[in-house]
């Protein structure tokens, strides 16, 4: 029963791909970058603004879904340098709480539209 979940408070797939795909009780959700969802354009003041953006972005697919950030298991944290962690680390915590979620944090070679961060999250719809 896989089914597209999207949202015009989140921004707009750039690519051939959902905001993000339930599929029973979980919710399959695309990273998300710092992209402003009204102009379509990457925020501006580096990592800190993006990462809260990427964030918020997040919320908003998983409202979509009448899902929280209490209901991601997993995510995944894209950065183009490795050394802006503890700055989106910080940020991250900032949206969650305990029990967080499990996570992977990798560094990549280059993000879309010359982001710095993505992240994208796994929830799962409490029975």
């Amino acid at each position: 029963m896989k089914h597209e979940i999207s949202t015009s408070s989140a921004p707009t797939a750039i690519g051939p791909y959902a905001q993000a795909i339930g599929d029973g009780e979980w919710l399959f959700c695309s990273g998300q970058l710092g992209i402003d969802p009204a102009t379509g354009r990457l925020v501006e003041g580096g990592v800190a603004a993006e990462t809260r953006r990427a964030m918020d972005n997040l919320r908003e697919v998983l409202a979509a879904a009448g899902l929280s950030f209490d209901d991601v298991v997993k995510t995944t944290i894209y950065l183009a340098d490795l050394a802006d962690f503890e700055t989106v680390n910080r940020i991250y915590g900032e949206h969650l709480s305990p029990p967080y979620p499990a996570r992977s944090t990798v560094q990549v070679a280059a993000l879309p539209r010359g982001a710095r961060v993505e992240i994208d999250a796994i929830a799962r719809r409490r029975s």
